[in-house]
């Protein structure tokens, strides 16, 4: 079933700061089971084709460019109820808003540089999580 999944990314930026295990055991602490997982680089061009959706907005480019200068940490995710439990895990998208203890309050910089992507719905999380893996890849 799609809707007990999630998709994550793990940004750049907290990839670079040294909190992919934090993160990592943040998630796992609380009941999600890691399905799929990979480290990579994403390309401008595979940046830009994964936040099309995005495309007239004026953040985009920025929004490329960030998420394209250096490794990530995609994964999907598992557990009942996974959207709605990994939203509330990962706190609002500025962090200085974000509730104590959430991924983003632990360990984002700014609302530029959040640590973390989670889908917003259970569509979402199929294409994002098809966008990375391909059924031989998951568990």
């Amino acid at each position: 079933m799609e809707n007990n999944k999630t998709f994550t990314m793990i940004k750049p930026d907290a990839v670079a700061n040294g909190h992919i295990g934090g993160i990592l055991e943040k998630i796992i602490k609380s009941g999600f089971k890691i399905v799929a997982m990979k480290y990579i680089s994403l390309s401008a061009e595979k940046a830009g084709e994964f936040y099309s959706v995005h495309k007239e907005r004026p953040f985009y480019k920025d929004l490329v460019a960030f998420m394209s200068s250096g490794p990530i940490v995609a994964a999907i995710l598992e557990k009942d109820n996974a959207i709605e439990d990994y939203r509330k895990l990962i706190g609002a998208t500025d962090p200085s808003k974000a509730e104590p203890g959430t991924i983003r309050n632990l360990f984002a910089k700014s609302i530029d540089a959040n640590a973390v992507h989670g889908s917003d719905s259970d569509e979402n999380a199929k294409i994002e999580g098809d966008f990375f893996f391909s059924a031989f890849e998951r568990f």
